[in-house]
């Protein structure tokens, strides 16, 4: 069987990736720039998802398609490249009768009051929420028609890497391993969970294995919700500083986006930190008896490993 990682290099790959290679499985990995991972049964290759053929070249032979690509985080860009990647990535898949998971985020379901489960309905509250919507509808419209078998994956934020995009790692856990100050983004009285990126690429790596798992949505195992004083304080314990931080509004992300197209982009995210973010993931965990990692274990391993106190 090949494994075939669709945005290879980034955070979700990788750590798909190391889960494939350590279960011996053959492995293809693509994207436009090379990624330096060497294993046996792993190979590369060049290509550019916008481009059906270059696609169609690179997935030829697959028995299961993992969409782990991110594009850069403007909605411009997303309304533009993104209908256009998972028509290619449909296409492809049905072509040569393979199995596609999609790795999504939880963007389309709006602002939620209570838990976030696959049964809660879209409402967007952003323009990169209603683009999240319009390709999850895409890929399960064609579920639903017969014509296509796929998975959809969702995860809230993660933590425990070196990706831009992890702001627990960044504005937390690097601060604390430097002894700085931190910095927590939105209300730290409400509620937020993180997924441990481990546990997302092992978690991947279980639905890829399993296709009576297909054609439907799972939410991908989490830690339960935690205050963002909470994550502030056990981060701090386990660093051995004290928790302080400074809070970024949404004025500050504004101001700071004026210089900075990134940090633009996050402002119309910012709901999603000043109010409870309740991820559920129970039906993964009773499927796969999968427990999350909790924070506690997963922090102190990004202390022993990437942010290491200085």
């Amino acid at each position: 069987m090949i494994h075939t990682i669709l945005g290879a290099g980034g955070p979700v790959a990788n750590a798909l990736t190391d889960e494939l290679i350590k279960n011996k499985k053959k492995v293809r990995l693509v994207s436009r720039r090379p990624v330096d991972v060497k294993a046996e049964n792993v190979s590369w290759q060049k290509a550019d998802l916008l481009e059906l053929e270059q696609l169609r070249q690179a997935t030829k032979g697959s028995d299961v398609i993992y969409l782990c690509a991110g594009l850069v985080y403007d909605a411009d860009i997303w309304r533009q490249q993104w209908p256009v990647i998972i028509r290619n990535v449909i296409k492809v898949t049905q072509e040569y009768n393979a199995r596609m998971i999609f790795f999504d985020n939880i963007y389309m379901y709006g602002l939620v009051n209570g838990p976030i489960t696959e049964e809660t309905p879209y409402k967007p509250v952003s323009k990169k929420g209603e683009v999240r919507a319009e390709i999850a509808a895409m890929v399960m419209n064609e579920v639903k028609a017969g014509k296509l078998n796929a998975t959809i994956a969702r995860a809230p934020d993660f933590y425990g890497t070196t990706s831009t995009n992890a702001f627990l790692d960044l504005m937390v856990l690097a601060k604390y391993a430097k002894k700085q100050s931190a910095q927590w983004m939105g209300d730290p009285s409400k509620l937020h969970n993180f997924i441990y990126i481990p546990d997302a690429g092992r978690a991947m790596y279980l639905l890829g294995q399993s296709p009576e798992s297909d054609n439907q949505i799972w939410h991908l195992p989490t830690a339960p919700v935690m205050t963002g004083h909470q994550f502030l304080q056990l981060a701090a314990t386990i660093y051995g500083v004290k928790p302080k931080f400074m809070r970024i509004n949404k004025f500050m992300l504004w101001a700071l986006g004026l210089f900075n197209k990134l940090i633009a982009g996050t402002v119309e995210m910012y709901y999603q930190t000043d109010h409870d973010y309740n991820f559920n993931s129970d039906k993964f965990e009773r499927a796969f008896n999968f427990k999350p990692t909790s924070y506690e274990d997963g922090i102190r391993e990004v202390a022993r490993t990437i942010y290491k106190p200085e």
